[in-house]
């Protein structure tokens, strides 16, 4: 139907540890079972036809973020959109289909940390933080890349949800040891554990240094406006 759709999924490039990385969809081939695919960062050698990729390659992939995709369309064709998407238009419905392939995927391979990690990403979604940070336990066991809480933040939610207040703690000064010093999310996670423990103070300031980073960032302006500072 001519509408690109834009994926986030895992890359390790040449010369390069693990990066998340944005994609975008634009053609597909099921006689050859592969997609064709835009990568501003790799380039093409066949400029304008995109990259080529096997289903199961590009899957591989994809499923480090747990199948994120969006889709990039025209307001006039919402009603098309709506009839391809079916359940996935309603962002519940999506979550719980998420859920029910990660559990799938875990159950059938315990030490694939991206199934389990993709499990408490859809039960943060779902509101299910309990369940959720268990999950994420496991992911961490089973492994991930170190990069992941620089892209996705579900371990940050839950553990917050679940009371866990000093591993999340633990897991903030993971990332501002490792690169996520850059991450405004890093700093609102941080304002939100502190002001759990009633640490205002230092909590107005992780939530003014995660607006430095992104002066744009609206729940740290939120969560600070709301401390009255």
């Amino acid at each position: 139907n001519n509408i690109p759709v834009i994926i986030e999924s895992g890359s390790m490039p040449e010369g390069y540890d693990w990066l998340g990385h944005y994609r975008t969809v634009v053609g597909y081939d099921d006689n050859q079972g592969v997609f064709f695919i835009l990568d501003s960062f790799v380039g093409s050698e066949n400029p304008g036809a995109g990259i080529v990729e096997s289903y199961p390659d590009f899957d591989d992939d994809w499923h480090h973020f747990n199948r994120t995709f969006i889709v990039v369309y025209e307001p006039q064709r919402q009603a098309l959109v709506e009839r391809i998407l079916g359940d996935y238009m309603d962002t519940t419905r999506a979550a719980e289909i998420a859920l029910e392939r990660a559990t799938a995927e875990a159950t059938a391979n315990t030490t694939d940390g991206h199934a389990w990690y993709n499990m408490g990403t859809s039960l943060v979604a779902l509101g299910a933080y309990e369940r959720a940070a268990d999950a994420f336990d496991r992911a961490r066991v089973a492994g991930v890349p170190w990069r992941m809480t620089w892209y996705q933040f579900g371990p940050f939610e839950a553990y917050y949800g679940a009371g866990r207040i000093q591993e999340l703690l633990s897991l903030v000064s993971t990332n501002l040891g490792n690169g996520g010093e850059y991450v405004e999310e890093t700093y609102y996670w941080q304002g939100r554990a502190l002001e759990a423990q009633g640490r205002t103070t230092e909590a107005a300031s992780a939530y003014r240094t995660a607006l430095l980073r992104n002066p744009l960032y609206a729940d740290a302006r939120a969560a600070l406006d709301a401390l009255g500072s």
